[in-house]
């Protein structure tokens, strides 16, 4: 692990309106198992011990987000988003910058309540100089579309995998990637594989996955459920950002 003696950071942007799920507010604030999920997602984040502080960027004028207990909390710190998830993600980075120009930054979308800490933990040893992301390799056969929408190709599944967050970068070297040309760009690994770099791919949990639309929260209720039937070992981690 080359970054284990760098600053953690937690981005999340959370700007978005969730259009997809049709709920008349944003997903992140609907609610799961009588919380919001901002407020499951970001009570995970800072129950890993190492990041120093989580940056949230929201949208101008969220009327929600400000009524949460845990947008007040001490290590959470909120920055003004913009029109798109790069514009949010490269506000938070900004912020953290200010603070740390050599600081690492774990970018989480604010939809995935789920993370485990110990696929954080398995991020963070995973990750080399050009950084890491969680992802799953994918189990269903893919096929490639042509515009007429019939089949052009079937795709080799050995070398697929599925991008999930967190994804881990040095906070500069994301700021930067975020300044060119975005055209395609559709997580952060994208924008830094435009500027010549490869992540590392870590292996996280099935569960781990993003509230887009409305039967997520039932799958979401489950895997809450089952965690807990766990003993909530995501709780505990080490802590190799000192």
């Amino acid at each position: 692990m080359t970054t284990s003696h760098k600053a953690l950071y937690a981005v999340v942007p959370a700007a978005g309106v969730g259009a997809r799920m049709g709920a008349g507010l944003p997903k992140q604030y609907l609610s799961l198992d009588g919380r919001t999920v901002a407020e499951h997602t970001i009570t995970r984040l800072l129950a890993f011990a190492p990041i120093r502080q989580v940056v949230v960027a929201v949208a101008d004028g969220d009327p929600w987000w400000p009524r949460l207990d845990v947008a007040r909390h001490r290590r959470v710190r909120s920055v003004t988003g913009g029109a798109s998830r790069a514009g949010s993600v490269r506000a938070g980075v900004a912020a953290v910058l200010e603070q740390d120009p050599d600081a690492w930054v774990l970018v989480h979308d604010m939809a995935r309540p789920l993370v485990r800490l110990s696929d954080i933990q398995a991020l963070v040893d995973g990750c080399g100089d050009d950084g890491a992301i969680l992802a799953r390799p994918v189990t269903d056969t893919i096929k490639r579309a042509d515009q007429s929408q019939r089949i052009d190709a079937t795709l080799d599944r050995r070398h697929i995998w599925r991008a999930l967050t967190p994804q881990l970068f040095p906070a500069a070297a994301l700021h930067r990637a975020l300044d060119g040309d975005l055209d395609g760009i559709t997580d952060e690994a994208s924008a830094l594989e435009a500027a010549g770099r490869h992540p590392a791919l870590v292996q996280g949990q099935a569960d781990n996955i993003k509230i887009t639309l409305p039967e997520d929260l039932a799958l979401a209720r489950f895997y809450l459920a089952a965690q807990e039937q766990e003993g909530l070992s995501w709780r505990f981690a080490r802590a190799p950002f000192a």
